[in-house]
């Protein structure tokens, strides 16, 4: 479109920089040309997203093109007809599918869009005003103030404006970096109309007791359950009020984790109205770490397919035992631990005097070996919060000091699982093993028959590319996963947990599209902090305040990042 609007003079200048540039492109339009280009991808995305936003971007273009080409009937003779033909078929196209784009953008990107691009457009005009002051050798006559400005203006938009420049240095480097931020506002500028809304996440108080009410009834059903209770999730309910998803979004994906909670009868509904929101807003649909079950009914009520992410380590208490070969490993760590003198205590977080649980967080933040706290399917992000009563807190002291901890929540009625682990360095070694040795020996008179320990991602991988036998494709994606071990330790903690003995229940990633893939596993990963935005960026992507989208029952706010397991170092 720019070939139709920029003067051929002023295209021809950069003819004489070939020689010098390591890339085919010879001219600003083009280079324009290849800008624009990335963002009508960007206008692609969000019309296969079907939001509006897009809709009437792309309208809006497609009639400039048309209108670019009727004023330049000149150019017929190098196709221009046929492109004229081909922008009004698409034009029609876009005008009947109207009704298909109703997906809706974050209510407040389009103001804070258009603050970026004046800043951005404010500044650029204030250094070329600036710079022609500071030249005036280079400009021809006397040039007032408006005129400087128009010159400007025009230069950030690749347009010849009314000044006469001298010096095709000066000329060149003007009117190209005008150019260049001009091609930047542009490109800020749809890309923050376009992108995904990101609601920030608060789980608020009414909803908070709501679903403690459905855990009270349900809780048994999903040992991943009481972590729907972290305050940086949002919670969408069934109509009925019986069953909930809790999610968040990121990167244009609403990320759901773990079962729906309450009633599997009312699930349907749940999600339902989890369909319906993304619908709404052209997110991408994704669930990470459900069961079987959830996933076969996302399926059947979402489309979503499902591969397996891994296997959750589950222990039934009664048949816990540290005899035979099998544990001789945890039996000997046991041994060593109780020589060297450590004492266990194991007791709910509501027999914990507030000032010892508010000593234990600091000291769980003190071992942490991340800078950030990790978790959002798995760990609830807090310690010694008075509404987690509930909550089994496991400590280990040597000579009077604090060594080790572990938090887990409440599964029901009869379980429990696992929600953080942490040791001081310092400890022996198999200090982790013995605190859950103990936790198991003493939660039998507290009416506990299973625990959930960590989860397993990629276990069956793992387990099977060692054996006899395995081909080489699974052997090899066993041998990746052993180099990611080296930052995200998923083989070590598939080899913890073998320890015990466990059952393994599998958990699954459900998914909508293929396509989606890795706009998913960017959404798991920050969410899980793996990954973590830049502060700039998070303040350019996230919207500071109040709720986006029109759901009563979508509440978003702002928390603090949550904390995950800690993921032992077995030894």
């Amino acid at each position: 479109m720019l070939d139709t609007v920029l003067p051929a003079r002023e295209r021809a200048r950069a003819h004489q920089l070939v020689p010098l540039l390591p890339i085919p492109a010879t001219d600003a339009a083009t280079a324009a040309t290849v800008a624009l280009g990335l963002l009508l991808l960007r206008v692609a995305a969000g019309l296969r997203r079907r939001k509006r936003r897009a809709w009437r971007i792309a309208v809006a273009a497609t009639i400039l093109i048309g209108l670019a080409y009727l004023l330049k009937a000149h150019r017929d003779e190098d196709g221009g007809a046929a492109v004229l033909a081909t922008t009004l078929a698409l034009l029609a196209m876009l005008i009947t599918a109207r009704a298909r784009f109703t997906a809706r953008s974050d209510p407040a990107s389009r103001w804070f869009a258009l603050r970026i691009a004046f800043q951005f457009t404010a500044a650029g005009l204030t250094l070329g005003v600036l710079t022609l002051y500071l030249n005036p050798e280079n400009v021809e006559g006397h040039a007032t103030f408006w005129t400087r400005l128009t010159q400007a203006l025009a230069a950030l938009v690749g347009a010849t404006g009314p000044l006469r420049l001298h010096g095709e240095r000066f000329r060149d480097g003007f009117t190209g970096s005008l150019l260049a931020i001009g091609l930047l506002t542009a490109a800020i500028l749809v890309v923050l109309i376009l992108r995904p809304s990101e609601p920030l996440a608060r789980l608020s108080r009414p909803d908070e007791d709501q679903l403690r009410a459905v855990l009270h009834r349900h809780g048994h059903r999903d040992s991943l359950g009481y972590f729907a209770l972290r305050r940086d999730k949002s919670v969408i309910w069934s109509a009925s009020g019986k069953a909930a998803v809790t999610y968040r979004v990121l990167h244009g994906v609403i990320l759901a984790s773990g079962d729906p909670l309450g009633d599997p009868e009312a699930w349907p509904g749940a999600i339902a109205a989890y369909r319906e929101l993304a619908e709404q807003y052209g997110w991408a649909r994704a669930v990470i770490g459900c069961s079987e079950l959830a996933a076969t009914i996302y399926q059947r009520e979402c489309g979503l397919r499902a591969i397996q992410l891994g296997d959750e380590a589950i222990i039934t208490t009664s048949g816990f035992t540290l005899e035979g070969r099998p544990m001789r490993g945890v039996r000997q760590a046991c041994t060593r631990i109780t020589r060297a003198g450590y004492d266990v205590q194991t007791r709910y977080a509501s027999m914990i005097n507030p000032s010892e649980l508010d000593d234990l967080a600091r000291a769980a933040d003190a071992w942490r070996g991340d800078t950030v706290e990790r978790g959002f399917s798995m760990a609830l992000s807090r310690l010694g919060d008075p509404a987690d009563g509930d909550c089994v807190i496991v400590t280990a002291k040597h000579n009077g000091a604090l060594r080790g901890l572990l938090h887990l929540v409440p599964w029901g009625n009869d379980g429990l699982s696992l929600d953080l682990m942490r040791r001081d360095h310092a400890s022996d070694n198999g200090l982790n093993e013995y605190l859950i040795v103990k936790l198991i020996e003493a939660v039998p008179a507290l009416g506990i028959a299973r625990i959930s320990l960590n989860f397993a991602v990629f276990r069956d991988a793992i387990d099977r590319g060692a054996r006899i036998g395995a081909g080489p494709f699974l052997r090899a994606w066993r041998r990746l996963l052993i180099i990611a071990s080296r930052w995200w330790q998923i083989d070590t903690l598939y080899r913890f947990n073998v320890k015990f003995r466990p059952s393994w229940q599998p958990r699954f990633l459900s998914y909508e599209a293929g396509r989606d893939l890795p706009r998913i596993l960017l959404a798991a990963l920050e969410a899980e902090a793996f990954l973590t935005r830049p502060p700039i960026l998070k303040r350019l992507l996230r919207r500071p305040t109040g709720p986006t989208t029109g759901l009563s029952n979508d509440r978003t706010h702002v928390t603090s990042a949550g904390s995950g397991r800690e993921y032992p170092n077995a030894q």
